[in-house]
């Protein structure tokens, strides 16, 4: 399909909004590398906490794990050129620790490190701008047996590790993200065990979570100054809008305790270089083992936060135990729409989330790096995947997005999760979250219908910047 006929497929409603955007805005597509790569017994790699949570019965959805995933690592040319067709103008891929350094930390896999060497040439050969992230939860399985990220040293390790990965990629990576997530690491691995590497205490999350932000405080000069110059470093957290049910005080005191466990445990620190006043004592925990200096680092002004949004929280006052953490949710809510993942359909959460970060907490650049939403999709065995509510997904946060810039939010890209269904953690692949199909049997791609609605959106906005 040529540029014109892609546009041509557009509504008059997705050409305005195509407008709205910047001409140096990013467009882009995320993936994660347990999630797609596949190839865990090969050339070097050892095991992460993930192969070791997936091995546990009644862990993982049908006793799913990531061994084959989508085989990225064999179809990684293929997969690019699928980008490339796609229009996208970045991809976000992350970097798996035991790939590189299999026992997470001494001896380097030269193999591991040729791998994401291929993926950035590659990339930048199709004039897609790579943005990395050096840690999507699939910490070095050697490392969990000391601790994980209950142990102090993993944070040290984490940063050795980040530095040899910046000395081989630095000079062609876009922009760095330390962690993706850490809350979902501390809390859901950590604190209540859904995800790896399966703990259920709650102050060892509190303390993982410490950790893992020292490992982003320990990182950030290193990336800084081993990387060209001015290549930004930033870090990407899960937010979810929390929004009162109604008026009532009990209410507003239950949501604002919401916030600030759900919304508030990683930003403040990384912001304002504290924890929020009241966060522990709402938990019901000790405060994590702080030492000396170790906010000083993790308050170190980033170059950008990236944001991950899907949906939004409803509390109402009386629904909450006495922790902070517990029963926050109502619903489902009169008149939502919710998607396979029983996530609430609500792009007005994106823009007010937006909008917030920047006004209470001064952020300066914005990337939206993670939004999407698992539908059930079927496939006929044909050269199409009808998918349209996902479609109406896209086009009512992308629009909420535009909402945001033009009252000022200062965001900068926006990648789409995912580039391609994947092994979607503890639901295995029982959800497909890709703008492109991938029939595992076989390893074959089919665009999505949302997959095309993007590339002509991109195709439009291009049109418009450059005309």
């Amino acid at each position: 399909m040529s540029s014109t006929e892609q546009i041509q497929t557009l509504s008059s409603a997705d050409l305005a909004l195509a407008r709205v955007f910047p001409k140096n805005f990013v467009w882009g597509a995320a993936t994660a590398a347990y999630q797609i790569e596949g190839a865990t017994q090969e050339d070097g790699r050892e095991p992460s906490i993930w192969d070791m949570f997936a091995a546990i019965p009644g862990k993982v959805h049908q006793g799913d794990n990531g061994a084959i995933a989508n085989n990225h690592y064999h179809l990684v040319q293929e997969d690019v050129e699928l980008m490339s067709q796609l229009g996208l103008g970045g991809y976000r891929f992350s970097i798996a620790w035991p790939r590189v350094i299999p026992q997470g930390r001494g001896a380097v896999n030269a193999a591991g490190l040729d791998f994401y060497d291929r993926l950035v040439d590659t990339l930048l050969t199709k004039g897609i701008t790579p943005f990395a992230t050096l840690y999507h939860w699939d910490l070095p399985l050697a490392l969990h047996q000391e601790g994980g990220w209950t142990n102090r040293a993993t944070a040290y390790a984490y940063a050795e590790y980040a530095e040899i990965v910046a000395r081989r990629l630095g000079d062609r990576v876009a922009g760095w993200m330390t962690l993706n997530e850490p809350w979902c690491s501390a809390y859901l691995g950590y604190g209540i065990g859904i995800h790896a590497p399966g703990e259920q205490d709650l102050q060892q999350a509190i303390d993982a979570g410490h950790h893992l932000l020292l490992a982003h405080g320990l990182a950030l000069p290193r990336l800084r100054a081993i990387s060209a110059p001015n290549v930004p470093v930033g870090i990407s957290l899960n937010f979810t809008p929390i929004y009162p049910a109604d008026e009532r005080a009990e209410t507003l005191r239950d949501a604002e305790r919401a916030d600030l466990f759900v919304n508030r445990w990683f930003i403040e620190p990384l912001a304002r270089g504290q924890y929020p006043d009241g966060l522990f004592a709402a938990l019901e925990v000790e405060p994590p083992p702080v030492q000396a200096g170790d906010l000083e680092l993790i308050g170190a002004p980033i170059d950008f936060l990236g944001v991950n949004n899907y949906t939004r929280d409803v509390v109402r006052g009386g629904t909450m135990s006495a922790r902070a953490n517990e029963s926050i949710k109502v619903g489902p809510v009169p008149g939502a729409c919710y998607t396979e993942m029983g996530w609430e359909i609500y792009p007005q959460a994106l823009a007010d989330l937006l909008i917030r970060l920047h006004r209470e907490y001064g952020m300066q650049a914005l990337y939206v790096m993670e939004n999407g939403a698992a539908f059930k999709d079927s496939w006929d065995g044909g050269d199409q995947v009808h998918d349209p509510r996902r479609v109406a997904y896209m086009q009512e946060y992308i629009g909420a997005l535009a909402s945001a810039i033009e009252q000022g939010a200062p965001v900068r890209g926006y990648f789409v999760w995912s580039l391609m269904d994947n092994f979607e953690w503890a639901e295995g692949y029982a959800k497909r979250f890709g703008i492109v199909y991938v029939d595992y049997q076989t390893q074959r791609r089919i665009i999505k219908d949302s997959g095309l609605w993007y590339s002509a959106l991109l195709e439009a906005w291009r049109a418009n910047t450059v005309s």
